[in-house]
């Protein structure tokens, strides 16, 4: 049973593509795909998307500091995404597929900082991921949780979720569960 969670939110493009990954990582006792960092109460997907609410596609990553730090967190999040690309991962384009990371505490956001100054170091362009403190979190819409589990054979899940999926497994066998 855990006895002391810590919450993450992470906006690294798509939210199905990082929501399969999380949900897959030892210490991690729950995903939820939502929005934050915009100016709309309540936003929904075909806002956000139209570009109209300033929202990201985050999860909100509950997890057991004990088994995966915070750190750890971040050192999958930089390493399933680009953030080196303003507004964009692959074929996903807008504001709302930007990199972020919304921190709940003074302590994250000074691990938040470091993990970008680490990341920084991998990357031929400057990281651009947004740095800011969680205001909201709206979760998305029920149909878009555990997405990739229920959709697999779809065609976005299988060229973009399934290679990030690969990439984490290979990556960080010891953080992944089956």
């Amino acid at each position: 049973m855990v006895e002391e969670v810590e919450v993450a939110t992470l906006g690294g493009g798509c939210f199905w593509c990082l929501e399969a990954i999380f949900s897959r990582m030892n210490g991690v006792a729950g995903v939820v795909p939502g929005y934050s960092g915009g100016h709309v109460d309540h936003p929904d997907y075909d806002a956000v998307c139209a570009g109209d609410t300033g929202h990201a596609e985050v999860v909100q990553v509950t997890f057991d500091p004990s088994i995966a730090s915070y750190a750890e967190i971040l050192a999958v999040f930089f390493s399933i995404h680009d953030p080196t690309s303003l507004n964009r991962q692959g074929n996903d384009i807008g504001t709302q597929y930007r990199s972020a990371i919304f921190y709940h505490s003074d302590a994250q956001k000074e691990a938040a900082e470091k993990a970008i100054e680490e990341a920084a170091a991998h990357w031929d362009h400057p990281v651009v991921t947004e740095v800011a403190p969680i205001e909201a979190f709206h979760p998305a819409e029920e149909y878009h949780w555990r997405y990739f589990d229920r959709n697999r054979n779809q065609p976005y899940c299988m060229f973009a979720i399934e290679p990030k999926l690969g990439k984490f497994r290979e990556k960080f066998p010891e953080r992944f569960k089956a």
